[in-house]
């Protein structure tokens, strides 16, 4: 069942509904004997490895964001089934999907700047360390002249 609108989450990706496939199945959450008879959980295949709305750097932290949730041929499936109605299933299918997307969109964190510790914190270290040792060197074993 196809969904309406391109679903923008910024310059680098963007969902085309074409991408996206959802299958309706029987859901194991709440509903009483309803879930025995109607399909209300939702599982939605997101094509990421062919997405054309996402660049390859979104692109490839989806799909290892995706973790076990995406398969070998980079096909995100997501399932939810919390809900008792289809609609709002395929709502938390959507919002989910987006969540992942928007989460490997972020921009990288800034490198790491390299610092060096001071002069004097390096002497208090070393000062530190001399008087450990002359401590553990006299607790050796006491001999008589």
């Amino acid at each position: 069942m196809p969904i309406d609108d391109n679903i923008i989450i910024s310059d680098e990706a963007v969902i085309h509904p074409g991408d996206l496939h959802e299958d309706f199945i029987r859901s194991s959450g709440p509903g009483g004997q309803n879930v025995n008879k109607v399909a209300t959980a939702v599982q939605l295949r997101f094509d990421a490895a062919s997405a054309a709305g996402l660049s390859e750097r979104v692109r490839a932290r989806t799909i290892k964001l995706a973790g076990q949730r995406a398969t070998k041929d980079g096909v995100i499936v997501i399932e939810a089934g919390r809900f008792r109605t289809q609609e709002q299933n395929r709502a938390d299918a959507r919002a989910r999907l987006t969540a992942l997307v928007a989460k490997a969109a972020e921009p990288p964190p800034p490198p790491r700047k390299k610092t060096r510790p001071s002069k004097g914190a390096v002497e208090r270290r070393l000062k530190s360390k001399a008087g450990r040792g002359t401590i553990k060197k006299l607790r050796g074993r006491v001999e008589n002249d």
